[in-house]
């Protein structure tokens, strides 16, 4: 029996409702491209694996990477990947018209720059169905405005349409995680509808702005923008970050 290890955030799930609610929205078909992250104990692979007939996993543990592989051709052609997802490049098992379908019961203490890592890739994803902690699902599903909204709702939903599905209890897993979960789908846009021109300068822009964001956007972007800037724009500088929309950040930066 394999003892779930803190440093890698495991928290292994059991509840077999869960399981299926998370099959279901997942909807793996065969000859589809499917990748989980994190795949544990198998509570998802195996049963994905029997319905797609092949599935890509990639895991840091070389321990269950020993369990998954004795299992490898059992229900189809399970491919285990021993490497740190945070570091591993997905655009390298990407194919010509068949994208990549991503999802995973993430570490909490990984999600976010997993989040990030994977935005890199999203013009060879179809769509991510992730388990995270709670708190981090409502910050990517906020809309403008709201008490969550914050530089990972803009990043995350310039990318992607977001879907938050349902949420789960502690004691869904073992070890129980002191926090809810939350599942949710990322599905990225085949267009961006707004189209930053230059995307560094973008995302410096929304890191600096939330970084201060009691303060004003005039205090907080001081020297970035100037008065006529704010003008032609027709955008309150008095306002703070949180009640930009992406569009917003985005006219902002193709401004600069």
């Amino acid at each position: 029996m394999h003892k779930p290890r803190k440093r890698f955030g495991q928290h292994f799930l059991h509840d077999q409702n869960v399981i299926r609610r998370i099959i279901l929205a997942i909807a793996p078909k065969s000859g589809e491209h499917l990748i989980e992250i994190g795949p544990g104990q198998g509570a998802l692979t195996f049963p994905i694996l029997k319905m797609a007939g092949q599935l890509d996993v990639v895991e840091i543990d070389r321990d269950l990477v020993a369990d998954l592989q004795t299992h490898a051709t059992v229900d189809g052609r399970l491919i285990v990947h021993q490497q740190d997802a945070l570091a591993f490049d997905f655009a390298k098992l990407a194919e010509p018209a068949k994208p990549l379908r991503i999802f995973g019961n993430l570490p909490y203490n990984i999600s976010t720059p997993m989040i990030f890592h994977l935005l890199k890739f999203s013009a060879v994803i179809a769509d991510m169905v992730f388990m995270l902690q709670k708190e981090v699902v409502d910050r990517i599903a906020s809309d403008a405005g709201g008490d969550n909204y914050g530089r990972l709702s803009v990043m995350v939903q310039y990318h992607c349409r977001v879907e938050a599905l349902f949420d789960v209890s502690p004691d869904s897993f073992d070890p129980p995680p002191k926090v809810n979960s939350s599942v949710m789908r990322l599905i990225p846009y085949p267009a961006i509808p707004f189209v930053a021109k230059d995307y560094l300068n973008f995302y410096n822009l929304v890191k600096q702005a939330f970084s201060q964001r009691r303060k004003t956007l005039r205090n907080s972007l001081r020297g970035m923008l100037s008065e006529t800037d704010w003008q032609e724009l027709k955008m309150n500088s008095q306002a703070r970050p949180e009640e930009l929309t992406v569009e917003d950040f985005v006219k902002l930066s193709n401004r600069m």
